[in-house]
């Protein structure tokens, strides 16, 4: 890995990041003013629209862009990938159908979403163990 290669992954999770601050901070407003609070707008918002976004860009860059390594780097790795990691889930997942996988997709689908949850109450509990 080059060090130009990864100022570039750096300058877009800065972006990305930053994105998905104002985004997030957006729509969390607009679903307080609307009342509709208690549901997380903000993070499916930019789950699915990063989800979108990595579609456009995979597709585009398959038929009409030829960008650098550095470019899809800094914009799919660094930028979506600080936007939202749930971007990269989807496109595994919608491969892995595509092939026909489907019992794989499956299982990725469900593994993804129930281990990842018990990770985060794992995490969640262990230090609530250790401070409490």
């Amino acid at each position: 890995m080059s060090a130009q290669m990864m100022m570039f992954v750096a300058l877009g999770g800065a972006i990305g990041a930053v994105a998905r601050f104002l985004a997030m901070s957006a729509v969390g407003h607009m679903a307080h003013v609307w009342g509709w609070a208690a549901f997380p707008w903000g993070t499916l918002s930019v789950n699915v629209s990063g989800a979108f976004i990595l579609g456009a860009v995979l597709e585009l860059s398959a038929l009409a862009w030829s960008p650098s390594p550095e470019i899809r780097a800094m914009v799919v790795v660094g930028g979506l990938g600080a936007f939202t990691t749930f971007s990269t889930f989807s496109m595994d997942l919608y491969h892995l159908m595509e092939r026909g996988a489907l019992m794989g997709a499956g299982l990725y689908a469900v593994a993804s979403v129930l281990v990842c949850l018990a990770a985060f109450a794992a995490g969640m509990h262990a230090f609530r163990m250790i401070l409490t």
